[in-house]
Parts: C-alpha cells; sequence; structure tokens
C-alpha cells in the first residue's frame, strides 16, 4: 500500500498541473466568445456570432471534461464503492456524442450550400477565423498532452480540432472565395472536415461504450486467459470468468476455481500464482477469486462454458 500513497501523491501533483492547463484552455475559449460575441453586435456580422457559438460549444466540452476529472478523483465512498472513475468515461461518451451531432450538422449544411452558396462578406470573416485558430491552436497546446493519457481529454480535444480544422477552411475558402469566386470549395472543405469529425468521433466512441458495457478489455483474449490460469499446477479448471475494466487504468476478474484433488492444502500458493499471472500477463489489477473442492456441485463439462448460467451463478453465490 505504500507504494500506491507514494504514487498517488505524484499523480495528485500531476492531476493539478492537468487541471490548471484545461482551465485555461476554457478561459481562452470563453474570452475568445465573449469577445465576438461584442465584435459581432458591434458590426452586424451573423458570421461572427456563429463563430462564437463555435466557440462557446468548445468551452462546454473542456467544462465537461473540467469537472470529470475532478469528480473522477474523488475517493471510493458507501455509494461508489469502485469510486467515482468512470466520470471521465461518461464525460468522453457525452462529448464524442455532441462531436457527432456538429459532425452530422456540418454534412446537411455543405450539402445545402452545394445547391445554393452562401457568399461570403469580405475579409472580415478571414481575420476572425485566423484568430479563432490562433485560440484553438492554443487551447489544443494546453490538452494535447492530457488527452495522451485519459479518453475524457482526448474527447475535448477532438472537439478542439474540429473547431481549428473549421476555422482553416474558412480561412482557404474564404480566400478562394474572395479571391476567385470559388464557391464550390466551401461546401467540398466542410464535408471533408464533417467526414474527419465523424471518423475520428465514430471510432473513439466505441472504445467508451465498451467500457460502459463492462467489456471485455480489447487486447484480451478470453480463451488464452482461461488456459494461462488452468496450467497452474492443482488448478482444476475455471469457471464463471468476467473481465471488465473499471476505468482506463485498472482492469478486474472475476472467477471461480475448482482445485484438483488433494491441492486443497496448497489453495493459498494457487490464489497467489493466479492473481500474479492475471497481473503480470494480462494486466489485470484486482483478482477476485472463488475457490471450489475438487468435484463440488459446480463442476462438470458444461461448466467450462464462460459465464455459463451466470444469473444461476450470481444468484447462488451473492455474497
Amino acid at each position: 500500500m505504500n507504494a500506491h500513497s507514494h504514487t498517488h501523491h505524484h499523480h495528485h501533483h500531476h492531476a493539478d498541473a492537468g487541471d490548471k492547463r484545461v482551465l485555461w484552455a476554457i478561459i481562452v475559449n470563453v474570452g475568445l466568445t465573449f469577445a465576438q460575441i461584442v465584435g459581432g453586435i458591434v458590426a452586424g456580422s451573423l458570421s461572427l456570432i456563429a463563430d462564437a457559438l463555435h466557440n462557446f460549444s468548445d468551452a462546454i466540452s473542456l467544462i465537461i471534461a473540467f469537472a470529470a476529472r475532478r469528480i473522477a478523483r474523488r475517493p471510493s465512498d458507501e455509494a461508489m464503492t469502485f469510486g467515482y472513475v468512470r466520470a471521465e468515461v461518461v464525460a468522453a461518451l457525452i462529448n464524442y456524442t455532441t462531436l457527432i451531432i456538429v459532425g452530422l450538422y456540418l454534412v446537411y449544411e455543405a450539402v445545402l450550400r452545394f445547391y445554393e452558396p452562401e457568399p461570403v462578406a469580405g475579409w472580415m470573416i478571414v481575420i476572425i477565423a485566423g484568430v479563432a485558430l490562433a485560440v484553438d491552436l492554443v487551447t489544443a497546446l494546453l490538452t494535447y498532452a492530457l488527452s495522451k493519457e485519459s479518453m475524457n481529454m482526448r474527447a475535448a480535444f477532438l472537439h478542439n480540432v474540429a473547431d481549428a480544422l473549421g476555422s482553416i477552411a474558412v480561412i482557404v475558402a474564404g480566400t478562394l472565395i474572395i479571391l476567385h469566386g470559388w464557391y464550390i470549395v466551401d461546401p467540398i472543405a466542410t464535408l471533408l472536415i464533417a467526414g474527419y469529425i465523424l471518423w475520428t468521433a465514430f471510432s473513439e466512441i466505441g472504445g467508451t461504450i465498451r467500457l460502459l458495457m463492462l467489456g471485455t478489455p480489447a487486447d484480451i483474449d478470453i480463451g488464452r486467459l482461461v488456459q494461462a490460469l488452468e496450467a497452474v499446477k492443482g488448478v482444476g479448471s475455471v469457471h464463471h470468468l468476467h473481465v471488465w475494466q473499471i476505468d482506463e487504468k485498472n482492469r478486474a476478474l472475476e472467477a471461480h476455481v475448482v482445485l484438483e484433488e488433494g491441492a486443497e492444502p496448497k489453495a493459498g500458493a494457487i490464489k497467489a500464482r493466479l492473481k500474479e499471472l492475471a497481473h503480470e500477463d494480462f494486466a489485470i489489477s484486482h483478482a477476485t477469486l472463488e475457490f471450489e473442492p475438487h468435484g463440488s456441485c459446480c463442476e462438470g463439462n458444461d461448466a467450462k462454458v464462460i459465464g455459463h448460467h451466470v444469473g444461476a451463478a450470481h444468484a447462488a453465490h451473492h455474497h
């Protein structure tokens, strides 16, 4: 436990530094939003206000991510015995879902613009997009490192990337329209960005849903795991095996182990070996093993089926 508390302290410091960065990203985005709304009202520019809303959606995704980071670090209590670690996964799900909605809306906008192109009101728009892009890049720099270690921050980061791409599209399309009158560039660029947003969001949301659905971690082959556990000396068979992820970093395993005849006295050593194996070869940090003596009721050929009669097993072995 001591090593854990030591790393915990280090982790806490690291987490606070991360929080500061997210907070700065929120401040920058909210600041820009207000500046754009004021500018839009003064200049009578609808597109400025539209861009402000765009940035505001970024700020919201960052606020959701920030709140989730804070909640996730709360210690476990009686209501949440696993702790609040999954708050980040829920936040990621919310942010990916909104990202998909944004992507679909952009497709709709682009299709409409193929039929009736929108006039671009001069350089003003391009300059606004340039400022927005600068803010997006600052946000990206603040959140990039964090996005590598948590799906929650990755979702917020992708929101921001989507926004940055939108700004680039406005700059490129706007410039080409002003200089050459190529209106078609606008919807094409929009479609490309929408495609990218949808592709990333759909490829990332799967992992989030899998974790919430208590799915087996993607890199664990259950068959191999059962074989490895059953290969341990003294183990007759393993059944009612469940593997799931508590959060992105912690995995849990629950299984019934039937001992070979005469192996009962060594049960303690066998259990330690099984836990060590699960941890070293399959990165499982929590293993709960229920031991059954040789020839007990649960054993039978069909019991080898994974999760066989899960409901019945749970009813019978409700702790």
